[in-house]
C-alpha cells in the first residue's frame, strides 16, 4: 500500500497548522476551560471542516461564499472580543462542560472555514487521489498540534495572571476579526 498521500498530508497540514490562529485560540480555551472539553471540541470541528473538505472536495467551498463567511466570522470574533473584555468575572464562575465543548468546536469551526487549511484539504483529497488516506494525515496532524496547544494552555497559560490573559485573548480575538473582515472586503 502507497502511504504517501497520509504523509503528503500530514506533513503540509502539520506544517501550515504550526502556530497558526486556531493553534493559538486553542491554546487560549484551555487556559481557561476543562482540557478535554477543549481538545474534543477542536477535534470535532476540525474533522467538520476539514474532513468534510477533504471528503466532498471543492464542492463545500462553491456553497459557502467565501465572503459572507468572512464577514460573519470577523463579527462574531470582534463580538467576541470586545464581550471577553468588558465582562465581570463573576458571569463567568459557573462551569459547564458541555459549554466549554460547544465554545471550543464553535470557536475552531468559524476559524477553520475558509482557512488555508480546509483550502489545502480540498486540493490534497483532489491531487493524490486517496481520500481515506489523505483525511488520516489530515487528522493525524491535527489531533498532534491540538493536544500540544491544549497541554501548552491548560499548564502554561493558567499560570498567567488572569487579567493579563484577558487582556491578550480579547485583543486577539478582535485582531482575527478585523482580519478575517478585511480579507472579505
Amino acid at each position: 500500500m502507497d502511504f504517501y498521500p497520509l504523509i503528503a498530508a500530514f506533513g503540509f497540514i502539520f506544517l501550515s497548522e504550526l502556530g497558526d490562529k486556531t493553534q493559538i485560540t486553542t491554546m487560549i480555551l484551555a487556559s481557561k476551560a476543562p482540557a478535554k472539553s477543549v481538545f474534543m471540541g477542536a477535534i470535532l470541528a476540525f474533522l467538520a471542516v476539514d474532513g468534510m473538505s477533504a471528503l466532498v472536495g471543492g464542492e463545500v467551498l462553491r456553497l459557502l461564499p467565501y465572503r459572507l463567511v468572512s464577514l460573519v466570522s470577523g463579527g462574531i470574533f470582534i463580538g467576541l472580543g470586545l464581550y471577553t473584555l468588558i465582562r465581570r468575572e463573576e458571569e463567568v464562575k459557573v462551569k459547564d462542560s458541555r459549554n466549554d465543548y460547544l465554545a471550543s468546536f464553535s470557536i475552531i469551526f468559524l476559524m477553520e472555514l475558509g482557512d488555508k487549511t480546509q483550502i489545502a484539504s480540498l486540493v490534497l483529497s483532489a491531487q493524490l487521489n486517496s481520500t481515506p488516506l489523505v483525511l488520516a494525515g489530515i487528522m493525524l496532524a491535527f489531533t498532534i498540534l491540538t493536544l500540544i496547544a491544549v497541554l501548552l494552555g491548560a499548564k502554561f497559560m493558567k499560570r498567567l495572571p488572569e487579567k493579563l490573559l484577558k487582556i491578550v485573548s480579547s485583543l486577539l480575538f478582535i485582531i482575527f476579526g478585523i482580519l478575517f473582515i478585511s480579507g472579505s472586503i
